[in-house]
């Protein structure tokens, strides 16, 4: 491991084990390495995560959280896209195609049923 990764690891897992979470960690990761990059954040989260010293959850969930929110953040995806979505109540429109094929299977299914409904009662898997 590189000396400045080292020090970024170090970093990670002092503020995960005080507790800091989220954009605090990330604060006090840049606070201890200035010139860090989120590249080399994430690099020092993946080590803790494979690292058999490191077993509190709470640290690990914390650097996961972490490691994910910096990758996608250098990817350009916002963190929570989902969340912003205008919901308008309506399904979403499906293909033609598609929709023969999901009423196709589910009659297959249901021919199955109706000759041998014992099959679907015993655990067994239609196909």
């Amino acid at each position: 491991m590189g000396k400045k990764l080292n020090r970024v690891y170090n970093a990670l897992i002092e503020g995960a084990s005080d507790g800091l979470v989220g954009s605090t960690l990330h604060d006090f990761i840049i606070k201890k390495c200035p010139k860090t990059s989120s590249k080399r954040i994430v690099k020092a989260s993946l080590m803790a995560l494979t690292d058999p010293d490191v077993r509190e959850r709470r640290v690990l969930e914390t650097v996961y959280d972490l490691a994910i929110k910096y990758r996608l953040s250098s990817l350009g995806v916002d963190d929570d896209t989902h969340e912003d979505d205008d919901d308008d109540g309506v399904a979403p429109l499906i293909s033609s195609d598609l929709k023969s094929k999901l009423q196709n299977s589910a009659s297959v299914v249901a021919l199955k049923e109706r000759n041998d409904p014992d099959q679907l009662d015993a655990g067994h898997h239609v196909h």
